[in-house]
């Protein structure tokens, strides 16, 4: 006999059923959400159903809320966290209530599953744990039936079972929704990752990928924490759940058909999770599970099999008690709570058609569209740049005008040395910086001491980017600053050294009236046109000491000038040489002193002036304490010089170490006998360079 049909009125009580037991889980979300505390609802089994379909009256409860009774299905699974990341149950005891867990005693393990929304996921918990009830909700609607993390016991199997909202489903807090399914995984001993497509797609290595590492930076310190906090007896584990992936197919094959005997589903799957560089070892086990469905209903047996085996492994991670498993979500869900700015993905991306070059200082990237340097347009970024040593990538804006609302790059102008009387103009010169508005705004040696930095009130430091292939730094003048100047006084310091050693004493007492004349009051007679004491018109010779005196700023001899006395009158408030003749046996008043501007560089000279007369004296200072001071900053230390930079020989006593002007780096004699100009780097004469330089 054929077996007996069901009849239309049993399928209209199944389809009325089925839409009262919806719009009252409805009710009682929107009940909930009404209410400033969560309502915890009594979870019993679902009552049988009548033989005709109907839903008794008993399957309903009556809740009282603000005066007015509302009936409220009454499901096995209940609501643990909501899609705004808030727990649903407030304490350890409505925990248990809700699992319907007497005691506490009783030690369970946690399976979790994860998948892209309509793909079946609260279906496959019913059908491995619960026989096919629909425990978790199911629905044919297009929009998702599961919202937030639902959960149900199984007294069986003594498993907490949760259903996790889907990925890619509709939603405006896709990132917080990501960050509550991590949270999940996390308490989990074992997640099952659903997925229904002929081929695996990215989305699901990118997922567990993303999970591994979150895993490994963030969740094991918190539940470590966690544990501490609420002083559990058991230390947590360091490792993160069992995975098992369960793959259905309709047309194409599994991933079981691909393996070999030397190689398996999973160890292809770990490949992949390679090829995209994504990690996959917070995972205690991977487990891959592929069925084929065409023309026939899923089988679930594979799975279960799978899943019982990794439930009753206990190496890796023992059962807990319920308590534990609640203190150590609710420890997880109040460290990270935050609001995350949610920043959806769109198909337009920046680095489909922007320019893929980069700063070499900040790896800030251009932005410009690709091929604009065809066009003749350079490199471009509106973002600040970091200053480095090694690219000297700064540059040097007037500051008066860029008070005014005006920028300017300034130029550093230096002297070239021709000769050694043109480098003894540029050692007391030094550089110079003009604006093309204010004129000169800073000299570097404008007195013996007390000069203060360009950047002090003269201009305002601004780095640059530097672009791959590009002297940027070296295509304006203004980028050359001053940052080899102490190096050049270095070397002619060592020129003007061979000089007094080679021609005696003359050159000494040259750059000694020299100096004086630089720095002497405009009133003085310069020392050139003194050729005998102005008083007892003794010729004074080249070698002879020549004094001025303070008050009427003739020279003499020094018997002729022995007197010290202040002269107010010309702004020495102090004790200075004099004449006989111009010496006054009443002291001047100070009441009357004058204004100093005209003597003060030779105030600020009187300490210095009396060295300089014996110049060789002066240049045995050793030049090793000026060396690393004196040096540009683009040149590499000597104490990370160990070998030359051309031939790879180690530096020693018998091997000297150079640096290369050019690039900077050290090299040895025979690698950099080459000389020439470098006026990339503000070497306008011909210098020292490496070979490899030389070749460019």
């Amino acid at each position: 006999m054929l077996p007996t049909q069901p009849s239309t009125t049993y399928f209209m009580n199944k389809i009325n059923s089925s839409l009262m037991n919806r719009k009252m889980d409805s009710l009682a979300m929107k009940v909930a959400n009404q209410c400033k505390s969560p309502i915890i609802l009594d979870s019993i089994d679902y009552p049988a159903e009548s033989a005709s379909g109907d839903t008794n009256a008993s399957d309903l409860k009556s809740l009282n809320i603000h005066g007015e009774a509302v009936e409220v299905s009454k499901k096995p699974s209940f609501l643990l966290i909501d899609e705004n990341e808030t727990l649903r149950v407030g304490s350890v005891e409505q925990f248990l209530k809700c699992l319907k867990i007497v005691d506490d005693t009783q030690k369970v393990k946690v399976v979790a599953i994860f998948g892209n929304t309509g793909e079946g996921k609260s279906y496959t918990l019913n059908q491995i744990f619960f026989d096919g009830r629909e425990v978790f909700q199911t629905s044919a609607e297009q929009s998702s039936c599961t919202m937030g993390v639902w959960a149900a016991y199984d007294p069986n199997l003594k498993i907490i079972a949760l259903d996790t909202e889907g990925l890619l489903g509709v939603t405006k807090k896709e990132s917080q929704r990501t960050r509550l399914l991590l949270k999940i995984l996390a308490v989990s001993d074992v997640i099952i990752y659903r997925t229904r497509t002929e081929r695996l797609q990215r989305d699901m290595y990118t997922f567990l990928g993303g999970a591994s590492k979150a895993y490994k930076n963030h969740f094991q310190a918190a539940i470590q924490q966690a544990w501490e906090k609420s002083e559990l007896e058991l230390p947590p584990t360091g490792v993160g759940p069992s995975v098992i992936i369960f793959h259905e197919t309709i047309h194409t094959n599994t991933l079981q058909s691909c393996a070999s005997v030397t190689e398996s589903a999973e160890d292809i799957l770990r490949c992949r999770f390679a090829e995209l560089k994504l990690e996959c070892d917070s995972f205690s086990s991977f487990k891959y599970i592929g069925v084929q469905s065409k023309g026939k209903k899923t089988s679930f047996a594979e799975l279960k099999n799978a899943l019982h085996m990794v439930l009753e492994n206990t190496t890796v991670r023992s059962k807990r008690k319920p308590s534990i498993i609640y203190l150590t979500l609710k420890g997880l869900n109040d460290k990270f709570s935050n609001e995350i700015k949610n920043t959806p993905p769109h198909l337009y991306l920046k680095e489909y058609f922007t320019c893929q070059v980069k700063c070499q200082a900040c790896n800030e990237g251009c932005k410009l569209s690709m091929g604009h340097k065809a066009e003749g347009e350079p490199h471009f970024s509106d973002g600040m740049c970091k200053y480095q040593r090694q690219f000297q990538n700064r540059i040097y804006l007037c500051k008066k005008c860029y008070t005014n609302g005006d920028r300017v790059v300034v130029k550093c102008r230096t002297v070239s040395e021709s000769t050694w009387t043109s480098l003894i103009n540029y050692v007391w010169s030094g550089s110079v910086i003009e604006c093309k508005n204010c004129s000169e705004i800073y000299r570097s040696r404008q007195h013996w001491y007390g000069n203060k930095g360009p950047e002090e009130h003269a201009v305002i430091s601004e780095p640059v980017h530097v672009w791959p292939g590009e002297d940027c730094i070296f295509q304006e003048p203004n980028f050359l600053g001053s940052h080899n100047s102490a190096q050049r006084v270095l070397d002619g310091v060592n020129m003007i050294s061979d000089a007094v050693v080679s021609v005696t004493s003359q050159p000494t007492k040259v750059i000694t009236d020299w100096v004086t004349d630089k720095i002497a009051p405009t009133y003085w007679v310069p020392n050139h046109e003194i050729t005998h004491c102005h008083k007892c018109e003794i010729p004074l010779l080249t070698n002879s000491t020549k004094h001025h005196c303070r008050e009427c700023g003739e020279g003499f001899c020094d018997k002729c000038s022995s007197r010290m006395q202040p002269v107010p009158s010309r702004g020495w408030t102090y004790n200075v040489r004099v004449c006989d003749n111009c010496y006054k046996e009443e002291v001047p008043s100070l009441s009357s002193a004058m204004d100093d501007t005209d003597v003060r560089v030779r105030k600020y000279g009187e300490a210095v002036v009396s060295s300089i007369t014996a110049v060789a004296s002066v240049l045995e200072i050793p030049k090793g304490i000026i060396k690393e001071n004196a040096r540009p900053t683009y040149w590499t230390p000597d104490n990370e010089c160990h070998k030359c930079e051309v031939c790879n020989r180690k530096f020693c006593t018998l091997l000297l170490r150079h640096h290369c002007r050019d690039c900077g780096k050290g090299v040895c004699d025979d690698c950099s006998n080459t000389k020439k100009p470098v006026p990339l780097r503000g070497w306008y004469e011909p210098v020292r360079v490496c070979d490899n330089c030389l070749k460019k």
